[in-house]
């Protein structure tokens, strides 16, 4: 058994207080902290968590995923598999645990709630309640993932409050996903034993699902970033929070950073207690989901980072149970392989022909999907467009309108057509197979040439993200489900920057144009969104017809 202990400026985040000492570790446990006087003034605190993410957002896979946020402090995420869950069901959800395993790491993965999210769209896989009570009997499953189905919570669904009931029965945690919902609606949400929320883009909401015993996560990722408006909860209600990413892009980590962003945003930004900030960061979730992770306790598993200082917190080490798993000289001190492939792709190539929309005769308007740049939700507007000969349809990108298309990627089915506002593209295409939840191919473009270019370049590399312009199509391929790359997480990167520049040299200023794309088939994030089957309106959960 190996032993050693470590000196530094000690923060103990349950007295909150900082104190020279001296941790002793034996194996993969602390055995005795020391108090006592140290020259040394680094900062010795536990590891960092993120409360809420989808791996499957930052383009890699468990083991590639670790290899980026190990050097920014992370020691543990508690995830959500259901991007890979709605392509490939229970069958993914095992290979996001086998893969993550392959590294010093740890992932708490969650039984995925809402496969498909709504009946609404196609996905690949079904997970009724059946599959997810058997998924939370298994050890290795710590919680009921985001509950996204709202509506089916509030209308008592039976599929919806049986999953619920497993969780409870279990008394495993219940994660939320409950954009705008308040008065008697919400109260029947949380009393169903949902206990989180990370979709509060409100201060008002959060108060008021607060005040219902739920904790809010709150989220700075690459396309919702909620920080900025939630901070102020921290002088109230700072033992009720956590921090997380949600979906964060890969760009994103490697160059901000990841949980370690949130804390140096709120300290200084927004002078955030270092205190709370720190626990919302470690002791918060781990105690919430009562997770094996050490929080610099004697007796605890020995999870712990060290810092140069509060002001830049750099992370100069990682340690995860024990063992050394970053040094800020050498490196990552582990080593990842490549990961085994996985995939659900039935497809085949479209034809221009498809992408053509005409007006009927009885109508004068469409309606139009309404992005907004940093955040997942939409509004929705009544456009007159200037008509083609036949009365055809066509982008208008002087309006910033142009035209949006879902291609079920499960089964041949004609592609829905669709128009969207606020992409910024005056030219070419832009799109991919990351469109949650289910995943179909989603683009956005000016022209119906370069939409089916993308769209049959998709197809034939059975998925990732791409753009077309006057060069043709460039593509960065995803084959593990659609949704990741076996490469480093710098290599994938480095080509998603290529590819979300080219977006910008078409006209896109979206912070995260792909990020925001990616959202717009999501039909349960307000208010109007594109599915496979067609246009949704969330506030009504129903189809609406694209005319008016």
């Amino acid at each position: 058994m190996k032993s050693y202990s470590i000196k530094g400026q000690i923060v103990d985040l349950h007295n909150k207080a900082i104190f020279g000492g001296e941790v002793y570790i034996e194996g993969e446990i602390i055995v005795r902290i020391e108090p006592k006087e140290v020259p040394d003034k680094r900062y010795i605190l536990p590891g960092l968590v993120d409360a809420h993410v989808h791996i499957e957002s930052s383009m890699v896979t468990p083991s590639r995923f670790a290899e980026m946020v190990v050097p920014r402090g992370t020691v543990a995420v508690v995830t959500d598999p259901h991007e890979i869950a709605n392509v490939m069901g229970e069958a993914g959800v095992d290979y996001m645990i086998q893969d993550g395993a392959r590294v010093p790491f740890k992932f708490f993965f969650g039984a995925p709630s809402c496969v498909p999210a709504t009946p609404f769209e196609s996905s690949g896989a079904i997970m009724d309640h059946k599959t997810v009570e058997r998924l939370l009997e298994r050890k290795d499953i710590w919680f009921l993932s985001e509950m996204m189905n709202f509506p089916g919570v509030i209308s008592a669904v039976e599929d919806v409050v049986n999953k619920c009931a497993a969780a409870r029965k279990l008394n495993k945690p219940i994660d939320g996903h409950a954009p705008g919902l308040k008065g008697d609606g919400l109260k029947k949400y949380a009393a169903q034993g949902i206990v989180t929320d990370h979709e509060c883009a409100f201060l008002e909401e959060a108060e008021e699902k607060l005040a219902l015993g739920m904790k809010i996560q709150i989220r700075e990722g690459s396309a919702a970033r909620n920080f900025s408006t939630l901070f102020p909860l921290f002088k109230k209600h700072p033992n009720q929070l956590m921090l997380c990413t949600d979906d964060s892009h890969p760009d994103e980590i490697l160059q901000q950073g990841h949980i370690d962003r949130l804390v140096k945003m709120g300290i200084h930004e927004f002078g955030v207690d270092l205190f709370d900030l720190l626990r919302a960061a470690t002791v918060v979730p781990v105690e919430h989901y009562q997770l094996p992770v050490g929080l610099l306790r004697e007796g605890d598993a020995a999870d712990f980072i060290v810092v140069d200082n509060f002001e830049d917190f750099n992370i100069q080490a990682t340690y995860i149970n024990g063992e050394q798993v970053y040094d800020q000289e050498q490196g990552l001190l582990f080593e990842v392989g490549d990961s085994e492939i996985v995939n659900a792709f039935r497809n085949e190539p479209i034809q221009v022909e498809d992408l053509k929309v005409f007006m009927p005769l009885q109508n004068s308007a469409v309606r139009v999907i309404e992005a907004q740049d940093g955040e997942l939700l939409t509004e929705s507007l009544l456009w007159e467009p200037a008509l083609k000969p036949h009365r055809e349809i066509g982008s208008q990108p002087d309006m910033d309108i142009i035209k949006l298309v879902v291609v079920n990627r499960y089964s041949n089915q004609a592609p829905m057509v669709g128009f969207v506002k606020n992409m910024g593209l005056r030219k070419g295409a832009i799109g991919g197979t990351v469109a949650h939840d289910s995943h179909n191919i989603i683009v956005a473009g000016v022209d119906d040439v370069s939409i089916a270019q993308l769209i049959n370049a998709l197809v034939d590399h059975k998925g990732g993200i791409a753009v077309c312009d006057a060069s043709g199509v460039s593509i960065l391929p995803l084959p593990v489900a659609g949704l990741m790359s076996i490469r480093r997480g710098e290599d994938v990167a480095l080509e998603y920057l290529k590819l979300s520049d080219k977006a910008k040299e078409l006209g896109s200023e979206l912070k995260a144009p792909f990020m925001t794309l990616s959202f717009l088939s999501l039909l349960v994030i307000p208010s109007l969104k594109l599915g496979d089957k067609g246009l949704f309106d969330v506030n009504r959960f129903e189809f609406v017809s694209l005319f008016e």
